[in-house]
């Protein structure tokens, strides 16, 4: 519904809250204590999206933006709001068309740069089906007060599996160029203001696992992929067909 940042004062939210039944704002903008529902039934849904908060690794600059959403889930939390806390993890559109490459705009051909050695689970969904999943959240009474992870397993890679799938496909080895943790967290306290925070979710991803370093617990979270086994979602090996 927009950005809260400089939005409606807390009664006009109530006022909104009852006439709808979901609520969608970015987390990381709503600075505002949110407003307790009023009227019906509603669920709030912060589109953050990426990695589950309480279950990262992260450092500087992504660790400070991650307490900030942890701090408003809290809150939401403390409320008494019901909601629906979306874990998709990574955009397929900012992950598979370079293959995390920085500045490369298609997948390598020669050279492939890879943290550490690569042996750490990260789980890549394509957005319009990251869409799918959301929408069947919204009146599921499965899902209320809960996370849910989009992780199907056709999309859990170790990223040095995920370059021998591409390898495979374009039918060529690639120089594998392996970079230590020490160098990576140098990079990340050199980097320019933007980069150092792509950086650093990226050492939370795919140095940490921080999309499956955890055991998803009935108490508080669901499986999409089980909760909607129906639904066909678009895989990673099905993705990079387009660019071979």
């Amino acid at each position: 519904m927009g950005r809260f940042d400089k939005g409606p004062s807390k009664p006009s939210l109530v006022s909104s809250q009852a006439r709808v039944s979901l609520i969608s704002t970015s987390l990381t903008s709503w600075t505002h204590q949110p407003a307790k529902p009023g009227g019906s039934e509603t669920r709030f849904l912060p589109s953050e999206f990426g990695n589950d908060v309480d279950c990262v690794h992260a450092v500087e600059p992504a660790k400070a933006t991650l307490a900030i959403k942890g701090k408003i889930g809290g809150i939401v939390e403390a409320e008494g709001i019901p909601d629906i806390y979306v874990c998709c993890n990574s955009f397929a559109g900012y992950i598979l068309p370079t293959l995390a490459q920085l500045e490369a705009i298609v997948p390598p051909r020669d050279k492939v740069v890879i943290s550490e050695d690569g042996n750490v689970k990260a789980v890549i969904n394509k957005e319009d089906d990251i869409s799918t999943y959301t929408i069947k959240d919204v009146d599921d009474p499965r899902t209320l007060n809960k996370f849910q992870y989009i992780k199907p397993p056709a999309n859990t890679y170790l990223f040095s599996d995920l370059v021998s799938l591409w390898e495979r496909k374009i039918s060529k080895t690639l120089e594998r160029v392996y970079v230590p943790e020490e160098q990576v967290l140098k990079n990340i306290q050199e980097a320019a203001v933007l980069l150092n925070v792509i950086l650093a979710i990226s050492h939370s991803v795919f140095l940490k696992g921080d999309h499956t370093n955890f055991e998803i617990e009935p108490s508080f979270g669901v499986k999409a992929s089980e909760l909607y086994p129906n639904i066909k979602y678009m895989t990673e090996n099905q993705y990079l067909n387009q660019f071979v």
